[in-house]
């Protein structure tokens, strides 16, 4: 199709969409692996985002599903879009790492603080001493640093972690990640956690089609934002025949899988909440399918995104949770007026909630925030 006699999708219709591929308009019914994978990962900074994703995602959801799948190496957290941590299927990591590689060569270019840093280092040297190490023992990054700055005298430690780090594929290892547990920090080889090496095969064309078919009908630019790879459009092109293509109501051009689900905009859409850095509010360059533009910078902390809940299908506001001597208070802040049935169906929502985070509290509480 033609773009300009592509259809125009409103953005309620493309929040519909999204939401729909996100399981986020009905909880499904579906093994916590094969929605991970789906999903192409969950965002995983604080190992229990994924957690709180999927209870929002899955019917009957069982946090210890996830929990045994990671401890069994089955699941793995390590850096891929965006260069950020995602929990992933050990499929999805031998796959997607080497699509993204140059999102984390890109911060070692000669011009940067860290290639400057590392002018006088021979880089394969420094990755195969790094390797060797990771691979005896995990390291944090700090022990990592510790250990490297003496091989490389006059060297920074952290430009010499921070290398090892981007060229390596590294997965941070258990009891960090498994359900209502703690840990530090610290990382080895994907290959030498899960006896799996990462492909050679960089193409990004099908992961573009894995991308479109969860966070479509989207543009190049926002396959680019959730990737955090340049230059895609290339690649993009090279699908136009097998895609669909639309126009959002600014004229962006947008490309969609033919068969993925469009609903209409009049689907309704229930409240959720969403854990910091969530699929659905990272997975665009624009962001107003989810989130109203007056808005964002509400959501924004430094070095990411508070959590957010869902009315009606869009970023209604934030919530946290409050712990104090076995009383847990779950803080809703509406950034809108909140109708009498929304404001109920939220607050059920938030009783689910947080019965599934807090089993333990012997006193649970849901306080609002007053609204605009």
């Amino acid at each position: 199709m033609a773009a300009d006699a592509a259809l125009i999708l409103t953005t309620r219709a493309l929040n519909r969409a999204l939401l729909a591929r996100q399981m986020l308009l009905e909880r499904v019914a579906m093994p916590a692996e094969a929605a991970i994978e789906t999903l192409i990962g969950l965002q995983s900074q604080i190992p229990g985002n994924p957690y709180t994703a999927l209870w929002s995602r899955l019917e009957g959801f069982r946090p210890e599903e996830v929990s045994d799948l990671t401890a069994a190496r089955k699941l793995v957290r390590i850096a891929l879009m965006r260069g950020t941590l995602h929990l992933v299927t050990v499929a999805d990591a031998v796959a997607l790492r080497p699509v993204v590689q140059k999102v984390f060569e890109r911060t070692m270019t000669p011009g940067s603080a860290y290639g400057r840093a590392l002018a006088s280092v021979d880089i394969a040297e420094l990755v195969a001493a790094g390797e060797r190490l990771l691979e005896e023992k995990p390291h944090s990054n700090k022990e990592l640093e510790a250990v490297l700055a003496p091989r490389f005298p006059g060297v920074d430690g952290h430009a010499l972690s921070h290398a090892v780090r981007a060229m390596l594929p590294l997965v941070q290892v258990t009891p960090r990640g498994l359900w209502r547990q703690g840990g530090l920090a610290i990382s080895t080889t994907l290959e030498s956690w899960t006896g799996q090496a990462t492909t050679t095969d960089d193409r990004p064309e099908a992961m573009i089609r894995r991308y479109l078919a969860v966070f479509g009908p989207a543009s190049v630019q926002d396959v680019q934002a959730w990737s955090g790879l340049t230059k895609l459009a290339g690649a993009v092109a090279s699908l136009r025949d097998e895609l669909s293509e639309f126009r959002d109501e600014a004229g962006q051009v947008l490309y969609d899988l033919p068969d993925a689900p469009r609903p209409s905009e009049d689907t309704a859409a229930p409240p959720r909440f969403l854990p910091d850095y969530d699929n659905v509010m990272l997975g665009h360059a624009e962001r107003s399918r989810i989130v109203h533009d007056d808005h964002r910078s509400h959501f924004t902390k430094e070095n990411g995104l508070i959590p957010a809940f869902l009315v009606d299908g869009f970023a209604g506001g934030s919530w946290r949770i409050d712990r104090e001597r076995g009383r847990a208070t779950l803080r809703i802040t509406p950034l809108i007026p909140l109708k009498n049935r929304d404001r109920k169906a939220l607050e059920r929502e938030a009783e689910a909630l947080l019965a599934f985070q807090e089993p333990d509290a012997k006193t649970r509480e849901i306080v609002f925030a007053d609204a605009p």
